[in-house]
């Protein structure tokens, strides 16, 4: 019996610490968020934005969590891939790269914002 409340004891430490159950709200959500940002960059249709909404995508998603980060991560290395071997070139891969590292890691989206992008995006 001791044996048993032990382990449900650990048990219960375990996952109120981990919260891995969450991780896949998270996900979800987040890919939310990197899908939104990729529809408002369209719609915005504005000259030299796309590094705003890559960075604003991936800040949006990893706000998420664990899940949020990681599907920001998985989402925006899948399509730097898909764009390299389309021969998209390698320094505007680069270059959204850092945009996308920026918003993960937690930085102000606005710093890639062009000027004149309406207020809405």
């Amino acid at each position: 019996m001791k044996l048993f409340v032990a382990g449900v004891v650990l048990i219960l430490i375990v996952e109120t610490n981990a919260q891995w159950y969450k991780f896949p709200i998270e996900a979800a959500q987040g890919a939310h968020d990197m899908w939104q940002a990729y529809s408002d960059m369209r719609e915005a249709n504005w000259k030299n934005s796309d590094k705003y909404f890559h960075a604003r995508g991936n800040y949006d998603a990893a706000q998420r969590g664990a899940g949020g980060r990681w599907a920001a991560e998985v989402i925006s290395n899948t399509r730097e891939w898909v764009q390299e071997k389309m021969g998209h070139g390698a320094e505007g891969s680069e270059a959204d790269q850092r945009a996308n590292h920026w918003g993960r890691e937690g930085n102000d989206p606005n710093h890639f914002r062009p000027a004149g992008l309406p207020e809405k995006y």
